[in-house]
């Protein structure tokens, strides 16, 4: 049975059984702070889990993309890891339980198959249960499960808990086995790889309570409302099902796996026998590239594109593992060409989508291989001159610190550089670049943290949201309004009052403010509570539903439960509604020009400017560019109304609304359009009518990631401010160049080009000069210890090119075999540097240049035995530095 058939068939089973179909939550998880992809079906459910929000419907069913981050690391180790993965899962919210969980489950799996269901071997199926779950014993001792078949097991198999303070409840785990050529007989206890688990049941009926640790589950009672979670591995089943060893040989897997290895000239599973070798490096590295591929194109086709940081830093680090683990088995040609369209007929019988967009997604893959090829080229070449440097100052170890800047600034990956260096000898101190990567994440996660919910612990977001439930927003409609002070939060948690000098966060029950999102910066403004007033900074919504404005206490006091009066600054809203306005012109006119792959990437609405990214693998011409500024103007001179309204998500996309990609949509959304001429899904505000927009400008145009441009543009009076100022300058450069201002351009062209070719000039001349003294100083080289020794310095302010160039010219002229060393000490910019060159003669000698560069320089500077230089000391310390390398090979 293929894997497209076992989701259909899940899906139909449940929605005839009342579930409600739920589409899958795109894999970039936007709506949890906490992760960068879903890694599990219920993910896009735990707002209901949590009760932060009621359910639209009691039962549920849906087949959810999912990736696991922690796992990059361990595929190609086993036949079992994979990074994306697909989770069919069932849940119900408060409606049935146990005994309707357990017969929905065994009714699909062992129903016949020309009956809709799975068609398992009944008598191959072994449940497990937590320990003292006898309610689940009984049930599945009732549909006709032998008692010798169900496990019982404790809470590191079979308890659930999300990891903070919540819902958790005993599980019940199914397990297939795959017969005794596979392991020991038992049942899954004795061998988890003969018994294959494929589902997970986790029943919801008790609370863990705060401030208990991940395997303390102190029971403080039933919930009000027992839910249920299950889970089926969608790839474990289709290996049950298309009778295959492993997941690697699923019908989603073994096509793409199947090309690598018939590009390399490898065969999978050669090894072993019939079953995949888990240590041959060959079948290591073609599970890599099949995994890695699959998962690339499921996350560029979720709209991740390559990048150096958060989820598409990941997506980098999966394309460059798989085209790395390729050109190991012998490709060296591109490689995403042969194999993305494989995993794209593998994919789209589930996911249409990414046959529709395959144009985009191969854009994207094939320019980000490119680019890493080239990264390896560079990377390879700065690795090889460390591993030379490390081992001739005699070192067995690459430092840390070299390892983390090889992968920070030229994304070159540290399994890689572990296995150069391994060639030549020589070890890395892994510890050390874990530890710099590890500091690199936190600082990151602080800063993204920090940015959405403050000083303030997540914890007391959730009590207050919990107390008396979301805030309504009213600022669509209006600018002020009295509201209840709800809440007032500081950095130690909730307190009652504030004064003056006082930072607070403050929580309203209504607010006209608008919560940063959505590309658009915050409101700001002032709210008068009582004698005492405040003035809003930021507005964030840290929890879903929850409006906190972050404040200064500017005069007397204020106190939770107190009315007060909440004032947004008008003219900051009405220019950042101009912008984001303008930035749906921008996007909807990149479309037209530049076709549908252009898509939103990321945006900031802020006062008269925006900067609007976008998805395009090349640049924008300056003619395309001009173009669309001119074709958004010509939106503005129309006066389109701009209206916004509610509808249904499956109406907004018949309509042909824009959604951005990697957002997560509930069943009803907000769309904004201008006339017919754009329409998309937005939270945001925006102006009644498109003149009022006044003018858009655009500055700039440039590339931010791989595939990934930028266009920044200023908005309404900032717009014709920039103009006038532009207008003025070049009015100024006509009168001096005495042109037409329409010539002032040709002649500055003129100009920066004859000062180009005078700095050419200048630099031949004073590289003539630096050199013009070479062969008499090589005549008046002085012997030191047997050694010529030449110490002088260059004229001041020669580059630093042509005093490397002197040292190596002076050391040309000497006799070579004649021990030679040259010093060159130059003076720029209130510094002194040096260079030292050494023949093979005084090599012989055991003299080093790069010793005799950190004898001058207390240990600093670097380069090769023959040639080396140091610097940072000031400059008149250069004479000190050539007295200190005629002292070094005194005593040498």
């Amino acid at each position: 049975m293929k894997t497209a058939e076992i989701k259909r068939r899940y899906l139909a089973h449940f929605e005839a059984n009342g579930h409600a179909v739920v589409p899958s939550a795109p894999l970039p998880a936007i709506s949890d702070p906490n992760l960068l992809f879903v890694n599990a079906g219920m993910v896009q459910f735990v707002p209901y889990f949590l009760g932060q929000q009621t359910p639209p419907y009691r039962r549920a069913v849906s087949v959810q993309k999912c990736l696991r981050t922690p796992d990059i690391d361990e595929v190609g180790k086993t036949s079992r890891h994979g990074t994306f993965f697909q989770m069919n899962g069932n849940f119900s919210f408060g409606d049935y339980f146990k005994e309707g969980a357990i017969p929905l489950a065994w009714e699909l799996i062992t129903k016949p198959q020309d009956q809709g269901g799975y068609g398992l071997d009944p008598d191959r199926i072994w449940p497990t249960i937590y320990l003292d779950d006898d309610e689940a014993f009984e049930i599945w001792r009732s549909i006709g499960v032998p008692a010798e078949r169900i496990v019982r097991r404790g809470k590191a198999d079979n308890f659930w808990s999300m990891g903070i303070p919540g819902p958790c409840g005993p599980s019940s785990e199914l397990f297939y086995d795959r017969g005794p050529e596979y392991g020991r007989e038992g049942g899954p206890a004795i061998d988890e790889d003969r018994y294959m688990e494929f589902w997970n049941l986790v029943f919801m009926q008790f609370e863990r309570g705060p401030g208990t640790t991940k395997d303390d589950y102190p029971i403080l009672g039933d919930l009000p409302a027992k839910n249920i979670d299950t889970g089926m591995g969608l790839e474990r089943m289709a290996s049950i099902l298309q009778g295959v060893d492993n997941l690697y040989e699923i019908d989603e897997v073994r096509p793409i796996l199947d090309r690598a290895a018939e590009l390399t000239g490898k065969r999978y599973g050669a090894h072993s026998g019939h079953v995949a070798s888990e240590s041959h490096p060959d079948d290591v590295r073609l599970r890599v590239v099949a995994d890695h591929v699959r998962t690339a194109l499921m996350l560029i086709g979720d709209g991740v594109t390559p990048s150096n940081e958060g989820r598409g830093y990941v997506l980098r680090r999966i394309m460059r593992r798989a085209i790395r683990s390729i050109r190991l088995l012998g490709w060296q040609d591109r490689a995403l060409p042969e194999l993305l369209p494989v995993a794209r007929d593998c994919m789209a019988p589930s996911y249409p989508e990414l046959a529709t967009d395959f144009d985009r997604i191969s854009q994207y893959a094939y320019a980000e291989e490119e680019a890493f090829l080239s990264t390896l080229r560079a990377g390879t070449t700065i690795l090889d001159t460390a591993i030379a440097e490390t081992r001739t100052a005699g070192g067995t170890a690459l430092s840390g610190m070299k390892a983390f800047q090889l992968h920070d600034t030229y994304g070159f990956p540290i399994d890689l550089t572990l296995e150069i260096a391994a060639e030549q000898g020589l070890t890395v101190d892994d510890e050390g670049f874990r530890r710099l990567m590890a500091d690199q994440r936190t600082r990151a996660k602080a800063d993204a943290q920090a940015r959405k919910t403050g000083h303030t612990d997540v914890s007391a977001y959730r009590a207050v949201l919990d107390a008396d439930g979301p805030v309504t927003f009213t600022g669509y409609s209006e600018v002020a309004r009295e509201s209840r002070v709800r809440a007032l939060l500081g950095e130690d948690g909730p307190r009652q009052a504030a004064t003056e000098g006082d930072t607070i966060e403050l929580v309203l029950d209504t607010t006209p403010f608008y919560a940063e999102g959505g590309g658009q910066q915050p409101d700001q403004g002032v709210i008068t509570v009582g004698g005492g007033q405040i003035e809003v900074f930021d507005v964030q919504q840290p929890v879903p539903g929850l409006i906190v404005h972050r404040a200064r206490v500017v005069r007397g006091e204020v106190r939770a439960g107190e009315t007060g009066y909440a004032e947004i600054d008008t003219t900051r809203r009405r220019a950042i509604s101009r912008s984001h306005t303008a930035t749906h012109l921008v996007h909807q006119t990149m479309r037209n020009f530049l076709g549908d792959s252009a898509t939103q990437a990321g945006s900031l609405n802020a006062p008269g400017r925006l900067r609007f990214d976008f998805n395009t693998p090349t640049g924008v011409s300056p003619s395309v560019l001009h173009d669309v500024e001119q074709q958004v103007n010509e939106v503005l001179l129309a006066d389109l109304e701009v209206h916004a309204f509610i509808t249904s998500l499956d109406e907004a996309r018949r309509i042909g609304a824009m959604a951005l990609f990697g957002e997560k949509y509930g069943e009803e959304v907000r769309v904004v359009e201008v006339g017919d001429y754009a329409r998309e899904l937005c939270g945001g505000t925006h102006v009644a009518r498109s003149a009022q927009l006044g003018l858009v400008k655009i500055l700039s145009e440039s590339s931010i990631g791989s595939g990934v441009r930028r266009v920044e543009a200023l908005v309404g009076m900032d717009a014709f401010g920039f103009l006038a100022r532009e207008h003025l300058l070049v009015s100024r450069l006509a009168e001096l160049y005495r042109v037409p201002n329409e010539q002032v351009a040709e002649r500055v062209e003129q100009t920066v080009t004859q000062l180009r070719d005078a700095e050419k000039e200048l630099e031949k001349l004073r590289a003539q000069l630096v050199l013009g003294g070479a062969a008499a100083l090589a005549a008046q080289a002085r012997d030191v210890r047997g050694v010529a020794y030449v110490g002088t310095e260059a004229p001041e302010g020669a580059a630093g090119n042509d005093v490397r160039t002197l040292a190596q010219e002076i050391r040309g002229k000497i006799d070579p075999a004649r021990p030679a060393v040259v010093a060159v000490a130059a003076r720029a910019n209130g510094k002194a540097s040096l260079v030292v060159a050494v023949n093979q003669a005084a090599r012989g000698r055991g003299l080093a240049a790069s010793d005799l560069v950190k004898a001058a320089f207390s240990g600093r500077g670097g380069g090769s035995p023959d040639l080396a230089q140091g610097g940072g000391l000031p400059a008149a310390e250069a004479p000190n530095l050539l007295l200190t390398v005629e002292k070094a090979i005194n005593e040498a």
